[in-house]
């Protein structure tokens, strides 16, 4: 069974870091460019981040950039999120996707359209 499953969300207060691992099982992702998406109450599902199978490029969105930093490790079937000066606007649940690993190109703009395996979510909460 083909399954993605993200973990280390939780509660923290304004300014601190969670650190996100998205974990695939029944596949290998090192031929998949992978995304991090969110959605807060009320929003729509947002992308904040992806990055590539083969050169590792890594883009975010504007609202993270600076903040996030998105990193695999394929030999432990791995990808995390660091989330660094975190915001009370960064409350969501967040999503690690498998984007189509034939994709020619990945972006912020395009990921949502290029997903092909969704894990189930992990709540991030920002609060004091």
């Amino acid at each position: 069974q083909l399954q993605l499953v993200e973990s280390g969300g939780g509660l923290v207060q304004p300014g601190g870091s969670l650190r996100l691992s998205c974990v695939a099982s029944g596949f290998t992702l090192d031929h998949y460019p992978i995304g991090w998406f969110r959605q807060a109450p009320g929003k729509e599902r947002e992308g904040v981040s992806c990055i590539g199978a083969s050169d590792g490029s890594t883009y975010y969105a504007d609202s993270v950039k600076g903040r996030f930093t998105i990193s695999r490790d394929n030999a432990k079937n791995t990808v995390y999120l660091q989330m660094n000066n975190l915001k009370p606007e960064d409350t969501a649940i967040y999503y690690c996707a498998a984007l189509n690993e034939f994709a020619s190109r990945i972006s912020i703009a395009s990921m949502s359209d290029q997903v092909d395996y969704w894990g189930q979510g992990t709540q991030v909460t920002v609060s004091s």
